[in-house]
């Protein structure tokens, strides 16, 4: 995997490290049978009083700038040409941890829900005397087993707060890289910044995507498994139930009226193409 980036200048005010925001580039390889195929992500993590939000900027940016086109279009024309390969970004989740019991929540799609799944699991933490210079910070050690994979902390007590990318925390200072055993998922922090008084209020737990419509599924974490893999094993069954309910017997795919049937087929070959390749979740305890 490619040296990340880190940079050596941060500029933020210390104290209880709240109302900040830190950016981590996120490598990671889908296809555990294509090891060279590296994607990478910009993510965020904001930390506010209540609870700290996580997800990606690539995605949230580019699903920022196709919204304002769409509704050009619609303005433009009173229709819209809905082009899903013009969205970028891989990582379509939010993590929500609540302050300050770290209660945390999965918020996620799965087909055409909306799910808002708590994991009550913990992490048990290994503290290891190794010690690293990474960026301007000195770091420490951890280790832990989580989510069907071993991985590999480094913490600075410099941040005094016990958070970190994704699902991670509890540690006694802000994790500045981790990454699994088999280097298929790694998290590097490359930023730091004071979060505005409007930024901060901006920050909302309950709006996660920028296409946001309808009420979220609250599940636990047993039962989003259950659905996850239905879903894989059947990637037509969100939108086959939604279709039948609105007695659609016709889409529009490009322009072009396709029949139903034609269309759930096509669809359902192209997304098990996609699934094939992405083998490699980070919770791969979800496919076992």
């Amino acid at each position: 995997m490619n040296k990340l980036l880190f940079l050596s200048i941060f500029i933020f005010s210390f104290g209880t490290a709240q109302n900040q925001r830190f950016s981590y580039v996120y490598q990671f390889v889908p296809d555990s049978t294509n090891q060279a195929d590296v994607k990478s992500e910009m993510t965020i993590l904001d930390v506010v009083p209540k609870f700290s939000k996580f997800y990606s900027e690539t995605v949230f940016k580019s699903d920022s700038a196709y919204k304002k086109v769409l509704e050009k279009e619609i303005v433009a024309s009173g229709t819209m040409n809905v082009k899903m390969e013009n969205r970028k970004g891989l990582f379509r989740h939010t993590v929500i941890k609540e302050s300050p019991d770290f209660k945390t929540f999965l918020v996620t799609r799965s087909g055409q829900t909306k799910l808002k799944v708590l994991d009550e699991r913990k992490i048990n933490w290994i503290i290891l005397p190794e010690k690293e210079k990474i960026g301007n910070f000195q770091t420490q050690k951890a280790k832990t087993e989580m989510y069907g994979r071993k991985w590999i902390a480094w913490f600075t007590t410099e941040i005094p707060i016990q958070e970190g990318p994704y699902k991670f925390c509890g540690l006694p200072g802000l994790i500045v890289k981790i990454e699994d055993q088999n280097k298929s998922n790694t998290f590097l922090l490359n930023g730091i910044k004071n979060l505005t008084p409007e930024e901060v209020k901006n920050i909302d737990p309950n709006k996660n995507f920028v296409f946001d419509s309808g009420d979220y599924l609250n599940i636990d974490r047993a039962a989003y498994k259950k659905f996850y893999l239905d879903n894989r094993n059947d990637p037509n069954k969100s939108i086959r139930s939604s279709l039948q309910q609105s007695n659609i017997v016709q889409v529009s795919v490009a322009g072009q009226k396709t029949d139903m049937t034609e269309f759930l087929r096509d669809r359902e070959k192209k997304e098990k193409e996609k699934i094939a390749k992405d083998n490699n979740i980070i919770e791969l305890d979800l496919l076992k």
